[in-house]
């Protein structure tokens, strides 16, 4: 099939233009589709949510006050992504919530619309981004490949999913402060989900046994430090997501 080349700019990627009877160039619709395309593909989400999307979130028809929730919820973080700025007050996003409540999916589907006007957006499982950081800076394993913390560190947009699931070491929490703070110093906006309660965004941090005595549940604090969480409130937009029905289960039954 021959490729289809652009009428308006020919394939060039600038279009004339005319204002006030002076003729100029500017970009063309085209060119900024390209770079979307090309920024999306280089993004790093992965194949399970290349086409995650706020239209296609699924909201719970069983449960009223849940659906309410969580399609307040889709509405603020869908309006973040459309007037994201990295200039703003708070760039960041922080989504909180228990596992399967669709924290990812509204976190890519905000990193998608974000790329599409234009921004560099890159993707990161917390896990693998650390075990990438690990073996970038052993002397032991010969690598001296270091592209994850660069890219972790300078990349316009960041997103790491599932913040502070990697067991507690020291080294990790003073990767996690250095990635947290370079980003919130030199106004790097940062999007992050985590399964990890935080008592001042009305997460609980205590649980019931089946015998009645209580749990202490590790906080966000506690894995990633005072310092890395102190700066992440003070970068993100907080979403605590609401106690609802496993959202991988919904999608499952949607399909």
């Amino acid at each position: 099939m021959p490729e289809v080349v652009c009428p308006l700019c020919e394939g060039s990627g600038w279009k004339t233009v005319e204002r006030g009877g002076v003729s100029g160039v500017e970009r063309c619709d085209c060119a900024r589709e390209t770079r979307s395309a090309r920024l999306e593909e280089a993004s790093g989400i992965p194949p399970l949510y290349k086409d995650a999307s706020f239209v296609s979130f699924q909201i719970p028809a069983n449960n009223d006050i849940a659906a309410r929730d969580l399609s307040r919820i889709r509405a603020s973080v869908s309006k973040y992504a459309s007037d994201f700025l990295p200039t703003q007050p708070k760039p960041g996003l922080l989504l909180i919530g228990e596992p399967g409540s669709g924290k990812t999916h509204l976190a890519v589907a905000a990193l998608r619309v974000i790329i599409a006007r234009g921004f560099q957006g890159i993707f990161f499982d917390y896990q693998n981004l650390i075990d990438r950081i690990r073996s970038g800076f052993d002397p032991n394993s010969g690598s001296s490949d270091r592209e994850a913390y660069n890219t972790a560190l300078d990349a316009e947009v960041l997103l790491i999913d599932d913040l502070g699931s990697h067991r507690v070491l020291p080294w990790i929490e003073d990767v996690v402060t250095s990635i947290i703070t370079h980003r919130c110093n030199h106004r790097k906006p940062l999007i992050a989900t985590t399964n990890l309660p935080d008592p001042d965004a009305g997460g609980r941090i205590s649980q019931r046994q089946p015998d009645g005595s209580p749990e202490y549940r590790r906080t966000l604090a506690d894995q990633i430090g005072e310092r890395a969480r102190s700066r992440l409130f003070e970068m993100c937009k907080l979403e605590l997501m609401p106690l609802v029905g496993d959202y991988r289960l919904r999608k499952t039954a949607a399909w």
